[in-house]
């Protein structure tokens, strides 16, 4: 109820009632054959059509997840810091709801400058609900949190996962204004990048964390082909890296923190195959008790001390810790799985542990194998049905089948391919 009651305080009748609707409305998916014709050519014309379909389909978005804010349930939406996500979310949509029609290139101009003030608004999102969590896991009674919270597991899924698309759509429409990109880079895709050097950068970024909090850290040994390239999207490939070689560097810091030996390295094996990138990340930091390991992945888990307990204060949610809020590893999940990867985790207690990313090659230029895979799988039916005709004497029904197996191949692989990407 206080929740609502403060919603009422904040909104008009009306823009709730705008909230509810829109938030009831399907998004749509958006595929990287999209992204990628439209940065390829980021004419006037193809901005202004991009920043159109942004400016109906982020309010659909943003209300949707506004909506959910409000229902969780354990009382899970009174608490401060999700109060305080929630309030940027209806900001954000009543920034767009109140922008207005797009029409002209200065028009564009405008949305783009907004929606990429939005996007910095929504930059501590997922600190802050990790804040919240951790106050209502202080409120919970501790049988309760492995038992009765998958429901606020799955809507972290959810929630999160939609939130890299929403960042993913504004950055890749801001990306696509700059007028001195990066060379081979499309908007936020970038075709060559390099796995070493993002692993690299991401294995420095970590180690001065881990230098800021413990005084030292160890080092970190990088094995690969360094002139292996692969398109992809660095920021999302820097996220997942900084968090897995965050979390081993932490493990192996504390456990020869006070020993007499010298720490042992982190070690990073960049393996790349013709469908997926693997990196794996191994540590000597003691490992993980089994009956640890199905908490790994979810938002209420974390072997380090709380950093919410040593500071409340929600201001501090954009200061980076080592460890405590509980969201790096399923964070981290969520964005290999975003384009068709995954995270996986081994561990051998008392000795360490290897986190295993795998990064799909596939999914990120389905859109250029799309015509290649109509022609042969069209090929490879019509060659089968001529071969039944010929046996059977049945040449006459061979052309009449052409027609019939070229449209419905073509638009099975469209339909897969249009929901590549949600």
């Amino acid at each position: 109820m206080a929740a609502k009651k403060k919603l009422c305080e904040t909104m008009s009748k009306s823009m709730i009632e705008e909230v509810q609707r829109l938030g009831c409305m399907k998004q749509t998916g958006v595929s990287l054959r999209y992204m990628m014709e439209f940065g390829s050519k980021p004419t006037e014309r193809n901005l202004l059509i991009s920043a159109q379909f942004l400016h109906k389909e982020l309010p659909i978005r943003i209300a949707r997840r506004a909506v959910e804010l409000e229902t969780l349930p354990y009382g899970l939406s009174d608490k401060p810091a999700v109060l305080k996500v929630r309030d940027w979310y209806l900001d954000s949509f009543r920034d767009l709801r109140s922008f207005p029609e797009i029409k002209q290139t200065n028009d564009e101009k405008e949305f783009t400058h907004m929606i990429k003030a939005i996007k910095v608004r929504h930059n501590n999102v997922v600190p802050m609900m990790a804040l919240g969590v951790q106050q209502l896991k202080k409120d919970v009674h501790p049988k309760n949190v492995d038992e009765g919270l998958d429901e606020i597991h799955q809507f972290l899924d959810r929630f999160y996962m939609s939130r890299i698309g929403i960042r993913m759509l504004i950055g890749q429409h801001v990306e696509l204004h700059n007028p001195n990109p990066p060379p081979h880079c499309v908007g936020y895709i970038h075709t060559k990048m390099s796995p070493m050097e993002v692993a690299r950068n991401a294995s420095e970024d970590a180690r001065s964390i881990c230098l800021r909090e413990y005084g030292s850290a160890p080092d970190v040994t990088i094995y690969g082909d360094p002139n292996f390239t692969f398109p992809y999207v660095p920021s999302h490939l820097h996220l997942m890296v900084f968090e897995l070689v965050k979390n081993s560097l932490r493990a192996v810091q504390e456990r020869f923190m006070d020993s007499d030996k010298i720490a042992p390295p982190v070690r990073i094996i960049v393996a790349d195959g013709l469908e997926d990138v693997t990196i794996k990340v191994s540590d000597e930091g003691g490992g993980i008790a089994r009956s640890g390991l199905p908490k790994i992945f979810t938002y209420l888990y974390s072997t380090a001390r709380n950093p919410l307990d040593e500071n409340c204060d929600l201001g501090t949610a954009d200061n980076v810790t080592m460890a405590g809020y509980g969201y790096g590893l399923p964070i981290s999940r969520l964005y290999a799985q975003y384009f068709g990867g995954d995270l996986q985790i081994i561990s051998m207690e008392g000795y360490g542990e290897s986190l295993i990313l795998v990064v799909s090659i596939y999914v990120i230029f389905v859109f250029l194998c799309f015509i290649a895979v109509c022609i042969a799988s069209m090929f490879v039916d019509l060659l089968i049905r001529f071969l039944l005709c010929i046996t059977q004497g049945l040449m006459h029904i061979y052309i009449c089948l052409v027609w019939e197996i070229h449209k419905n191949r073509c638009h099975e692989l469209r339909l897969q391919f249009q929901s590549s990407i949600d």
